[in-house]
């Protein structure tokens, strides 16, 4: 048998071909809410924050369907690793009927609670309406969001980071041209507004999920899914949801937390619910990056580590370390010396200008520690132990997070908002590192030591 490329190319080479392509997808990804928000900013505040009301419900959707497909990455990667090319196909096959359950959970919460939900925040009718039937609308048709990720993550545990970088592209080009379309009405379409910016980014979606999906089902990819014969097993979806619960609960918690955040930051103002907005959508271009490097990072981990090669494996997390401290780095120097220009893209008015320079510069503080927790939370995924990454999550966003953003909010009032994200991270860092010296001293070190 052919040997994998996982376990045989310099590490240095195969992280930067694997990832590179990741890093795109996910910078394509946050082009999707980034444009969407640019073109809304254009039709009023208001507007901007019932779209941001709504981030943390995508954050949810998104949660589900990244949490998923990190589990199936991470199981067919540590499959191919063992040499079980049957169970690696049987997972992915497994994979498609996850599609169908959580499409079908999504659908019934978009249409039965999106309302009640958006009128806890206000009592602003226009402001519930926009984000109601935008909500509606990307959480109804979810369905070509988890298809596309589902496939990404079967192809990126096999190795190939090609198409799914080309999917999101494929998606991100459709999304930016129906924008401005839909939203204003050009060229004979209706003026829709919020929900113009809706439906270009589900059609977004069913574009890049029809491109993925059709490299899935080739014969020429290196995973099979085939229903002919196929037998369903308790088995394999525990085995995904190992790593997939603790890392759909580990991103769900932020949504969470930005629930209860917008609830604090609307006493203050809409503006402030829409720095917040602004924020999130700012520092993906910075986190995604890093994003993009971990997915790169995981598969050639995992089969390290099925593999049994320390050396390999040790290399990989020490790199994967270094880029991302270095991604970090450099959004913090943009964030801290040019606030101004980037709250202009989002035709700020003097008001959000004002509050969002403090917001910017304070809670891109967190940044670099927050390089190094996301690039060991990968790592105990990699490795089977997404538990570690959960606990990580919940000490820094549950524990930490929402008791300081309150309690400073009521002691020096909004910037104390924006202060609780450094201290969140401090406290992760220190649990990422004393994880990691445990799962070093137990499971890594003791491996072979393996060619590099």
């Amino acid at each position: 048998m052919e040997e994998n490329k996982m376990g045989i190319v310099p590490v240095p080479k195969l992280l930067f071909s694997m990832s590179l392509p990741a890093i795109c997808s996910m910078l394509l990804q946050a082009l999707y809410n980034v444009v969407d928000s640019i073109f809304v900013s254009r039709i009023s505040e208001d507007a901007l924050a019932a779209i941001t009301l709504v981030f943390p419900m995508q954050m949810f959707l998104m949660a589900v369907g990244i949490g998923t497909g990190v589990g199936l990455n991470s199981l067919i990667a540590r499959r191919l690793g063992e040499k079980r090319q049957d169970a690696a196909d049987s997972a992915a096959t497994h994979g498609m009927l996850l599609v169908v359950f959580n499409s079908i959970v999504f659908l019934l919460i978009g249409l039965f609670t999106s309302r009640p939900f958006y009128s806890w925040y206000s009592d602003d009718p226009a402001l519930v309406d926009m984000a109601t039937h935008y909500g509606q609308i990307v959480l109804c048709v979810s369905c070509f969001l988890f298809l596309q990720t589902t496939c990404e993550k079967i192809l990126q545990g096999s190795g190939n980071m090609i198409m799914p970088m080309v999917s999101n592209m494929i998606g991100c080009v459709v999304n930016i041209v129906l924008d401005p379309i839909l939203i204003f009405g050009l060229l004979g379409a209706p003026e829709m507004g919020v929900i113009g910016a809706a439906v270009a980014t589900v059609i977004g979606q069913a574009c890049g999920c029809a491109a993925v999906f059709y490299c899935v089902i080739k014969k020429q990819n290196i995973i099979h899914i085939s229903f002919k014969n196929f037998k369903f097993s308790w088995t394999a979806i525990k085995d995904i949801y190992v790593v997939a619960l603790p890392g759909m609960v580990m991103q769900a918690i932020p949504s969470f937390v930005n629930i209860f955040l917008n609830m604090i930051l609307i006493t203050f103002s809409v503006t402030a619910v829409s720095v917040m907005g602004v924020y999130f959508r700012l520092q993906s271009f910075v986190f995604m990056p890093v994003f993009g490097l971990c997915q790169g990072s995981m598969p050639i981990m995992g089969y390290n580590y099925g593999a049994r090669n320390r050396k390999r494996l040790v290399h990989t997390i020490h790199l994967t370390l270094k880029v991302s401290i270095t991604i970090m780095a450099i959004g913090l120097i943009i964030f801290q010396l040019f606030p101004d220009q980037l709250l202009a893209i989002f035709d700020a008015s003097p008001q959000m200008l004002h509050m969002g320079r403090n917001a910017m510069r304070l809670l891109s503080i967190c940044f670099v520690p927050a390089a190094i927790g996301v690039s060991f939370s990968n790592l105990f995924q990699a490795l089977g132990h997404g538990i570690y990454s959960l606990i990580m999550t919940l000490i820094r966003q549950l524990f930490v997070i929402l008791p300081v953003a309150y309690f400073l909010s009521q002691t020096i009032g909004v910037d104390g908002v924006w202060a609780s994200f450094p201290i969140a991270e401090a406290a992760g860092l220190t649990t990422a590192i004393l994880f990691y010296r445990h799962v070093y001293r137990k499971e890594i070190s003791v491996l072979p030591d393996g060619n590099d």
